[in-house]
């Protein structure tokens, strides 16, 4: 484990949450003794320096030590504020040697990460104690990754790697949100991080589960993030459900034209690969070229055909 560096009185779920609350505290407690002494001097002025207790008016001079107090001191203390900010920020943005990489990758509305080993997923998972860095991108707009129990927050920008690193300090589930506004689903754009024990998370990292054939199709719509605007449930999203969808009757409008046509294997792979030839009736036209091999898509309508 990295231990935590400076003067962390607040550890919370993550190394970087405890350097945050940290110098929260700190400048929230400056904050609160400044108010509390001003307040009192203000009270004791009022009730000194009343007009009963000073009929007459007298000509106050300057006072030479008290200038240089309320000058020095709040100097020293931005000062002490300013190197808890630069040393913390110096250890926000610099991950260990030791890391532990997953790749990123937004795009409306679903988050994707790749492991060093291949491994992917919609989840987040990583172990306790060990520093993870995470390199993100984005497929198309600017999205923001952002776990708030561990206080990290970070853009996902189109053709540019951004980066973050934490150390998770205990086992338990946090909430993913894209914090940019990225388009119509943007707040259905949500995420796990889930922290385990070291075993657990090599047990599960190491882990190869070959996917049955009928499951290759969903792990292709999961991995291209269709499943961010598609359900296989009979739920209807952005897009319309997978769920019945193969071999039923579809009122799209073509070249301006409305008409019905069939859902068979022919349209759904020309839907996947020019999504704006055939736009099903009543969605908008938003969906984008998807990259797809023949046998990527041959799974996928193999795939589709099952949820009859």
């Amino acid at each position: 484990m990295v231990p935590v560096k400076g003067w962390d009185v607040f550890l919370g779920p993550s190394n970087i949450a405890g350097k945050i609350e940290s110098s929260f505290i700190f400048v929230v407690g400056a904050c609160v003794v400044l108010l509390v002494l001003v307040t009192l001097v203000m009270l004791f002025f009022l009730y000194r320096y009343n007009s009963k207790r000073n009929p007459v008016a007298e000509e106050i001079h300057e006072n030479l030590p008290l200038e240089v107090l309320w000058t020095v001191i709040p100097i020293i203390l931005v000062t002490v504020m300013f190197y808890f900010g630069w040393v913390d920020f110096d250890y926000i943005r610099n991950p260990p040697a030791n890391v532990m990489t997953v790749n990123v990758l937004a795009r409306q509305w679903s988050w994707t990460f790749i492991y060093e080993n291949g491994k992917r997923g919609e989840v987040l998972r990583v172990p306790v104690g060990k520093p993870v860095r995470l390199i993100m991108t984005s497929e198309d707009v600017v999205h923001c990754f952002y776990v708030p129990a561990y206080r990290v927050k970070e853009d996902c920008v189109p053709g540019m790697k951004t980066h973050m690193w934490f150390t998770a300090n205990e086992v338990g589930t946090y909430d993913i949100f894209c914090t940019e506004y990225c388009g119509l689903e943007h707040s259905h754009m949500l995420s796990k991080l889930i922290t385990m024990p070291a075993g657990d998370f090599q047990a599960w990292y190491q882990a190869k589960e070959p996917a049955p054939l009928q499951k290759k199709g969903l792990e292709i719509l999961t991995n291209k993030g269709c499943l961010g605007c598609h359900t296989t449930d009979g739920t209807a999203k952005v897009g319309p459900t997978f769920k019945g969808l193969y071999g039923s009757s579809v009122t799209v409008i073509t070249a301006g034209k409305e008409r019905v046509i069939q859902a068979d294997e022919e349209y759904l792979k020309r839907s996947v690969l020019d999504p704006g030839a055939d736009v099903v009736n009543g969605y908008q036209n938003i969906m984008p070229k998807i990259p797809m091999s023949p046998e990527e898509l041959e799974q996928v309508v193999e795939y589709l055909e099952t949820l009859k």
